[in-house]
């Protein structure tokens, strides 16, 4: 079982002068949970090597028992530091790719033409494709077999607009997740502020928010492997 995990080389939060990149819990959960499974896990982004780290994810309040862990793996922070860059991953190789969020990929991965090329082989491949938070901003403009948008007609989720203006960044972000996976015909369905939600659709899977990334990485696990994960709880 190999995993790809696909993270933000974006680093700037819009003119804020502040930093923004990858969230560091929608990465370090579901990366455990696949380790703990036995996947190979490849790591990705779009200028390879150390991807930007949202400082914000990585304070004091924000940390997470996958947090402390992966600051404290040796071989985790190597990996991540040497991440692959998305062109040269080779399509076919990987048994699902998963989209960690931060707002990063809100610039980047939304519009980066080989993680929109990567997700439509893989989905057209038959194989699971997961996002987290601001991950389904990588699924913008990926199309389906047809030509439609991927998420048309599909039950999908991602980080709220009740999030983003808790967080003071509805202004701030190029355009606002929730309302960009309706326009695309999604049929977008979000849970409570901040809780865990997860949406499977098929062998699309997205998660709302940072408390939502350990139990998205379970429920690409259960599509790859049902017998095994026949008794965990079931998702939406």
């Amino acid at each position: 079982m190999k995993i790809l995990m696909v993270l933000t080389s974006h680093d700037r939060l819009g003119d804020t002068g502040h930093k923004t990149g990858f969230w560091l819990e929608e990465f370090a959960a579901p990366y455990y949970v696949f380790k703990e499974a036995g996947a190979n896990i490849v790591l990705a982004s779009p200028k390879g090597g150390q991807p930007p780290l949202d400082p914000k994810s990585d304070a004091p309040d924000a940390q997470t028992a996958a947090t402390v862990r992966f600051n404290e793996d040796a071989d985790a922070l190597a990996a991540l530091a040497t991440t692959r860059p998305l062109k040269d991953v080779v399509d076919g190789e990987f048994d699902a790719v998963f989209y960690p969020g931060g707002h990063g990929p809100l610039w980047d991965l939304a519009e980066d033409a080989d993680s929109i090329r990567l997700i439509e082989q893989t989905f057209s491949a038959g194989k699971p494709v997961a996002a987290v938070c601001h991950g389904p901003a990588a699924l913008r403009h990926a199309r389906g077999a047809l030509g439609e948008p991927l998420v048309k007609d599909k039950r999908v989720t991602g980080f709220s607009n009740e999030e983003e203006a808790a967080v003071g960044l509805a202004d701030v972000v190029p355009f606002s997740l929730e309302d960009e996976l309706k326009k695309n015909g999604a049929q977008y369905v979000h849970g409570a502020l901040w809780q865990p939600h997860v949406m499977v659709d098929g062998r699309l899977v997205t998660g709302q928010n940072p408390a939502s990334s350990e139990a998205a990485a379970h429920a690409v696990l259960a599509l790859l492997r049902p017998h095994v994960h026949a008794s965990l709880p079931a998702h939406e």
